[in-house]
């Protein structure tokens, strides 16, 4: 499948419907291409319907709409979008059901590896590094900007996300979520010797 037709559709929709962000470099589309990257990286080591893991990977950010969850909404556009380009009713049910229940983290539930790869891919996005970095621009544009005001933030970061691997689905995921806490970790000691 040419994956190109989507990903302008999810540009479109994301810029004309996607929820508006506090932080003006904080972008859906952005994201969304992040964890599209992050859930073809996952289907390479764990398997899976790759259209499956792409399409919902691709959209599952696209709706958003007041006092509605966002996964709902994406969810309903992304069917009619599938159908409308002549996707099989089966692999739209599939990609529908990923995107419903992707922004349920602590399911209990037993998922597909599509589910899962798409879960873990969207979990990713914006640990570690990328974190830092988003830490670090949104202290910048608020008042009173400073490097403790930064560091603070990214220690809160770190410190609530930590406990969050437990809402890895596979071991793949787990793994690299471990190795971006680290990296965290690594940065709070340097950045505490320079600080203090």
């Amino acid at each position: 499948m040419d994956y190109s037709e989507v990903i302008e559709f999810v540009k479109k929709t994301t810029s004309e419907n996607a929820k508006k962000d506090a932080y003006p470099f904080r972008n859906v589309y952005e994201h969304t291409m992040r964890v599209y990257r992050w859930a073809i990286r996952l289907q390479t080591k764990l398997g899976g319907d790759l259209d499956v893991i792409v399409l919902a990977a691709l959209l599952h950010d696209i709706g958003w709409e007041e006092g509605r969850p966002h996964s709902e909404v994406s969810a309903e556009i992304a069917v009619e979008y599938l159908d409308s380009i002549g996707v099989a009713p089966e692999l739209i049910t599939k990609v529908g059901e990923i995107i419903l229940m992707h922004s349920d983290k602590d399911t209990e539930r037993d998922l597909s590896i599509e589910a899962k790869i798409v879960m873990d891919a969207d979990l990713l996005d914006e640990i570690g590094a990328l974190g830092i970095m988003r830490d670090c621009m949104e202290t910048a544009v608020e008042d009173e900007a400073s490097y403790k005001r930064a560091y603070y933030k990214i220690k809160d970061f770190y410190r609530t996300n930590k406990p969050k691997i437990k809402r890895c689905k596979t071991e793949t995921a787990r793994a690299e979520y471990v190795k971006r806490m680290q990296l965290i970790e690594s940065y709070i000691y340097q950045i505490e010797k320079e600080l203090f």
